[in-house]
């Protein structure tokens, strides 16, 4: 097994990073075709989700296949190699295995224990399977984080953190008011229909709002969820409407909730400003504030552009506002932070928060990589060519190199202040209240500065996420994952010196049938008893022989570095490679064949 997997997610990189190298349903079917073509990949999967963006690939090379998929996803995703290689994190072999089984079973995702994830793994094996860049090892390796995801919901309370978060968001709401008390009376709207906004839903109607209304892109998946709210037996009266008609309902409703699975905003900056105000955009007195990534898309119906603002201005937190595109009219951020912020970005350092700046504060920098590969980005000699950046690098260095860059995102947000609410004026009523589940976020960010706005983002909320009352769960599901782990390496590495034994007991069989039609022709006057009898003792005789020895060097193989005894064992017993091969492609596509009919 060589399995590597090369990727950036939530932990790894700044939302704007992640928003630029998503991958449309096309970009991932040629991305997998080029894996395959490129001469270190045997088979390969893609798993792209709004937080992640993964390469798994089997190669027969470490260091070739690192800089080839790395430089795939770069080609693919549209950011720049250079650009990209600070925030990618490397993977092999058992870690590869370890990491895929944590993201299935929720330990690695925005919202810990969120079960979408296995939804998301399930149908990057599909595609996989249908472009046949799935081989065994993919298929058995995600077919097997697909039983471990389920494993820790059903063994653990790991699912729990979703219920966590959803209510820890109502209460940063609600600031220093019992949920239900805030609650109470209140019309809200919900965007979106997957699981978390029915979650989010079923919340709301649990602590007593008067109305929920459902907008989601599916009518009839908003409609099924409105019909079960009110089945639910709270009381609450639920509603569904087209996403069209989510302008006109902000103007109605007092909590908006949005988790939806859009790659740009579905509620802009002028979405809200024109819902707050009840008038036409070009009346709003409030100034004129940046947008966030994203927020070019057309707004919703009935919205206008601020004045002051342009739609198509670059905001400084893109690349191209960080490398000195002009800034909108009325940005009140004073030069001297635009410009620690380029020095970060050039740098190519994290900044813990992509969206809307919250405070002049830069979180200071944690200690560097451990083996230096941080350097990488201030060293223009060796980022202007990615696969030289990676050359030389060891499979050692790369793996600790990838454990500092998925602890680092988490570090920086437990180093600085909660920021879970953000509004204006704090004193000020508060005439619309918005929580943003979405990663990446539905909300622009900016909307905090519209007086009488309140929002709460799942960024502000990612270190919030019930990590006290989850410890035990959380313990849970990581010895799951380590135990399947070590069970997965090991029926790997006694499958593959399964062909050997297979062919070492087909060529005992033929043995045996030389022997016995030899000793017809040496004793014609056996009858048919006897020669039954006589062929019988001489199989018993050599499958007693080759019991344990087969037995024991299939224990053996399972073992970490057990890979050389099936070498050890053709060579011992003269075994034709050819044989091997066959039995290894007809196991291959026998378990092919099964894994299709399976998902």
């Amino acid at each position: 097994m060589s399995l590597l997997v090369v990727g950036l997610s939530h932990r790894s990189a700044p939302v704007s990073v992640l928003e630029r190298a998503s991958l449309a349903a096309d970009a991932k079917v040629k991305l997998l075709h080029d894996t395959l073509a490129a001469e270190p990949a045997a088979e390969a999967a893609v798993l792209a989700t709004c937080n992640r963006i993964e390469l798994y690939a089997d190669v027969d090379k470490f260091h070739a296949g690192v800089a080839e998929l790395s430089t795939l996803l770069a080609q693919h995703s549209g950011v720049a190699l250079e650009e990209l290689t600070p925030y990618l994190y490397v993977h092999y072999e058992d870690r590869a295995v370890h990491h895929l089984f944590s993201v299935a079973c929720g330990l690695d995702s925005m919202v810990v224990g969120e079960g979408q994830i296995l939804g998301q793994i399930k149908d990057a094996l599909a595609l996989g399977q249908e472009l046949h860049t799935a081989g065994r090892l993919i298929n058995d390796l995600f077919q097997q984080a697909l039983r471990v995801g389920k494993r820790a919901h059903s063994e653990t309370g790991i699912d729990r953190a979703g219920q966590s978060l959803v209510t820890f968001g109502l209460e940063q709401l609600a600031v220093r008011v019992p949920v239900e008390e805030w609650a109470a009376g209140k019309r809200a709207l919900v965007i979106g229909a997957g699981s978390m906004s029915s979650l989010a839903a079923a919340t709301l109607a649990r602590v007593g709002v008067a109305e929920v209304v459902v907008a989601n892109r599916t009518a009839e998946r908003a409609e099924r969820l409105a019909e079960i709210l009110v089945a639910s037996g709270t009381g609450v009266a639920a509603s569904a409407i087209a996403m069209s008609g989510v302008a006109d309902e902000l103007a109605r409703v007092d909590v908006v909730v949005s988790c939806t699975g859009a790659t740009g905003l579905v509620l802009t900056g002028d979405d809200v400003a024109v819902a707050v105000e009840g008038r036409p955009a070009g009346a709003v007195p409030y100034p004129p504030f940046h947008r966030s990534p994203g927020s070019a898309r057309t707004p919703l119906p009935g919205a206008a552009p601020l004045p002051g603002t342009s739609p198509r201005t670059p905001a400084p937190q893109t690349q191209a506002g960080l490398n000195g595109a002009e800034a909108p009219v009325g940005l009140d951020m004073d030069a001297e932070l635009v410009a620690r912020l380029a020095v970060l970005a050039a740098g190519g350092r994290r900044i813990a928060d992509a969206g809307a700046v919250r405070s002049k504060v830069v979180v200071e920098e944690r200690d560097g990589c451990p083996v230096g590969l941080d350097a990488l980005a201030s060293d223009p000699g060796r980022t202007a060519d990615g696969r030289a950046a990676l050359a030389g690098v060891d499979a050692g260095s790369l793996e600790l190199h990838g454990t500092w860059a998925d602890q680092g995102e988490a570090a920086a947000q437990r180093q600085q202040p909660r920021k879970g609410v953000r509004s204006q004026v704090d004193a000020q009523p508060v005439r619309l209240a918005l929580l943003d589940l979405a990663m990446p976020r539905d909300i622009d960010a900016a909307v905090h500065r519209i007086p009488g706005v309140r929002l709460v983002d799942i960024e502000s909320l990612a270190e919030a996420s019930a990590d006290a009352p989850m410890a035990a769960d959380v313990d849970a599901v990581r010895a799951i994952v380590a135990a399947e782990v070590a069970a997965f390496g090991a029926a790997q590495r006694a499958a593959h010196i399964t062909p050997t034994v297979v062919a070492l007991r087909a060529m005992a069989a033929e043995v045996v049938a030389m022997e016995v039609a030899r000793l017809d022709g040496r004793v014609p006057d056996l009858d048919e008893r006897q020669r039954a009898e006589v062929t019988q003792t001489v199989r018993r005789v050599v499958d007693k022989l080759l019991h344990a020895p087969t037995v024991r060097v299939k224990q053996l193989a399972s073992e970490p570095g057990g890979a050389g005894y099936a070498e050890a064992l053709r060579e011992l017993f003269d075994l034709d490679p050819q044989t091997v091969a066959s039995v290894s492609r007809a196991d291959e596509a026998d378990k092919n064949h099964d894994s299709g009919r399976a998902s």
